[in-house]
């Protein structure tokens, strides 16, 4: 977009003042104080009268073209080019500015979107495989009188040869058969093993960061498997605060309803969002997804720097290297700006508006996070130029928010589901238990997962 701006002859006035108090306090000019420099000597230390004007003009033009953009209620995603079209010699003086703005992007259907989460019910199959996980946390390893199969607990002494390295000895290891979380080919061997085997095989041992090619000889001394105690009331007050395995089944049931409705919660948030996103058909500007992809990085690097890791260090621990890192990033930020184009349409197409109430509320919650009051937070805003910003952000989650009480909303088969289900009660919280609480075989990472 083309913004063209004219100054009248008062306001050339007015930057050149401003120029020269500027000048007079930085030039040092021999005989004279600071800031008591004659305009003359100034010109003729600038190269001329014409000379001094031009730098008024360059001095003034940021200032004035920030003016023209919040008078025009403009948008721009880039720095402008600037082409000063006349006055630099006297008279008036014009400028043109060639600014690329935020699109206004199409969400056409947004009315009618469907979008489908997991049903947040919990069956007795469910209760009964959260407490078998509490059971398994009482079991007690027995001799097991038979050969080694998944889930069985052996121990075993170990003796590697290692190429290029000191050879590995280790005695009396309990490995549980079929978890995987040792040499490779271990669990293939163990399989069908009774104490007293001897086993031989090539596999690969860990060297530091490094694997290294070995030859593996391993005993097997003694096989055991897992004897869970019976799910009976007496276990129940033993392994939790409650003294009935009706009590303990009805919490575990309790826990994993508010569970399952945080993420079918979530599910909607990710799928509602992603469905609206579809509907936007342009690519995003290039400008906003490379600014996207900065602040990443940004983000990135101080994020590594508080862990005091490098980035090559990163990237050996996460398996990747520059280019497809890059590449990661560069498909998040784009998804992120289609995203952000998107929840601004919806905005407008449904007049979704902040009101002072809600910004200052805004503010607050902000100024809690980081540890500061709400009037040294505004004022730090305000000179960083992110007041905007902040109303912009809150509109686009009001937005969201209308979104996902307007969505149709289904379960996986594509039966409807009533928001009803995905509403967690007043007062049913709960507390976790003093003792072997029934809150623990409810994983909080089961809470999280598909969050955006």
């Amino acid at each position: 977009m083309r913004l063209s701006v004219e100054l009248d002859e008062a306001e050339v006035d007015e930057a050149l003042d401003a120029t020269l108090r500027r000048l007079g306090q930085q030039v040092r000019v021999p005989g004279f104080r600071p800031g008591h420099v004659p305009r003359p000597v100034l010109e003729a230390r600038l190269g001329g009268a014409d000379a001094l004007r031009q730098q008024a003009i360059s001095d003034a033009l940021p200032d004035l073209y920030a003016k023209a953009v919040a008078d025009t209620e403009l948008d721009p995603i880039a720095a402008p080019e600037i082409d000063l079209t006349s006055g630099a010699e006297g008279g008036p003086v014009t400028f043109d500015a060639v600014v690329e703005v935020r699109p206004n992007v199409s969400v056409a259907g947004y009315a009618g979107l469907v979008v489908s989460v997991p049903r947040p019910a919990v069956t007795e199959e469910d209760v009964d495989a959260q407490v078998d996980r509490l059971r398994e946390q009482s079991g007690e390893l027995v001799a097991a009188g038979r050969p080694a199969v998944d889930g069985d607990y052996v121990t075993v002494d170990v003796h590697a040869e290692r190429q290029g390295a000191e050879d590995l000895d280790v005695e009396d290891f309990l490995y549980e058969v079929g978890s995987g979380s040792a040499l490779p080919g271990l669990d293939e061997q163990l399989r069908g093993k009774s104490p007293g085997d001897i086993l031989e095989f090539a596999s690969s041992v860990p060297d530091g960061a490094e694997e290294q090619a070995s030859q593996v000889r391993v005993l097997v001394k003694d096989v055991k498997r897992k004897e869970l105690p019976d799910a009976t009331d007496e276990w129940a007050s033993e392994a939790s605060e409650f003294d009935t395995l009706e009590a303990l089944r009805e919490d575990v049931r309790g826990r994993l309803a508010k569970v399952r409705v945080v993420q079918s919660q979530m599910a909607l948030r990710e799928r509602g969002l992603d469905a609206l996103v579809e509907l936007v058909q342009d690519d995003p500007p290039a400008s906003l997804v490379e600014s996207e992809v900065r602040e990443r990085l940004h983000d990135l690097g101080h994020r590594l720097e508080s862990r005091r890791m490098t980035v090559e260090q990163f990237l050996a621990a996460s398996g990747r290297d520059e280019e497809s890192l890059l590449a990661e990033i560069r498909a998040e930020a784009t998804t992120a700006v289609r995203a952000d184009l998107a929840l601004r349409a919806l905005a407008d197409a449904e007049d979704v508006e902040v009101t002072d109430d809600e910004f200052e509320e805004a503010i607050a919650e902000m100024a809690e996070q980081v540890g500061t009051s709400a009037a040294d937070l505004r004022r730090r805003l305000d000179r960083a130029g992110r007041l905007a910003a902040v109303r912009s952000d809150r509109r686009k989650a009001k937005a969201l928010a209308w979104l996902l009480d307007h969505v149709e909303v289904v379960d996986d088969e594509g039966n409807p589901v009533s928001r009803d289900e995905l509403r967690i009660g007043p007062g049913d919280e709960g507390e976790p238990g003093e003792r072997g609480s029934s809150d623990v075989v409810v994983e909080p990472a089961a809470a999280t997962e598909g969050q955006p």
